[in-house]
């Protein structure tokens, strides 16, 4: 008779299991087909983002191409200067086209033109082609002997402290800057800072020059620590 009743209840608690599970289910369908529909709406769009990102970079890649072959040949094929303004944008890559441009114009020995071209380079993204720009920029200052701007250019990058560029050149550029102008104390102690700190690069290298040029006595090999 015990076990009769103790299987009747495991029955009775089983089908009352299993009742409130469908009440469950039957109370919140809508919810869970909205809470379905969510996620599926989300997974589309992590999807769909995925399939826009290589869209773009397949894109960034050609106006890349473009602008490059354009700017090979623009010396001999001036026509290239309107195309290579027409790809010029807001783009990750298409703002090249504005640097690209500007170094035309320098070669052209338009520093006005180069200026504005550059000025149009806008951050963010403050990445390799931004601080491409600005030293670029800051070299056109100092070709129209604006040393005072150039420096002022050279001294925000430096601070920034870029790792998508090379911090070498930019305090190499700003030494010859601060020579030109006539600090020649402070264009040594840069160009020996640079010494120290870039050993190995060329910017290194041609710091040590300038050190000996400035300091005919100084020598390019760093003294041997006391014992």
């Amino acid at each position: 008779m015990k076990k009769v009743v103790k299987k009747q209840l495991k029955e009775d608690e089983f089908v009352s299991t299993m009742t409130k599970i469908v009440r469950f289910f039957e109370e919140r369908t809508k919810q869970i087909l909205i809470g379905v529909a969510i996620g599926a709406g989300v997974a589309l769009l992590f999807v769909g983002a995925r399939v826009l990102r290589v869209q773009q970079a397949r894109r960034e890649s050609r106006v890349l191409s473009q602008l490059l072959e354009l700017r090979s040949t623009a010396v001999s094929k001036p026509e290239n200067l309107a195309a290579m303004e027409k790809l010029a944008g807001s783009g990750k890559y298409d703002r090249l086209g504005y640097v690209l441009t500007a170094t035309y114009w320098v070669e052209k020995g338009d520093l006005q033109k180069a200026a504005e071209s550059l000025a149009r380079v806008k951050s963010p993204p403050r990445d390799f082609i931004y601080y491409q720009s600005q030293d670029l920029l800051a070299q056109v200052n100092s070709t129209k002997k604006d040393y005072d701007q150039a420096i002022a250019i050279y001294t925000k990058i430096e601070q920034a402290k870029p790792k998508e560029y090379c911090l070498d050149a930019v305090l190499f550029h700003k030494a010859e800057a601060l020579e030109a102008k006539g600090s020649k104390a402070e264009a040594l102690a840069l160009y020996k800072k640079i010494q120290e700190d870039f050993p190995q690069s060329y910017y290194g290298y041609d710091a040590a020059a300038r050190v000996r040029k400035i300091e005919p006595g100084a020598s390019s090999i760093p003294p041997t620590p006391a014992l």
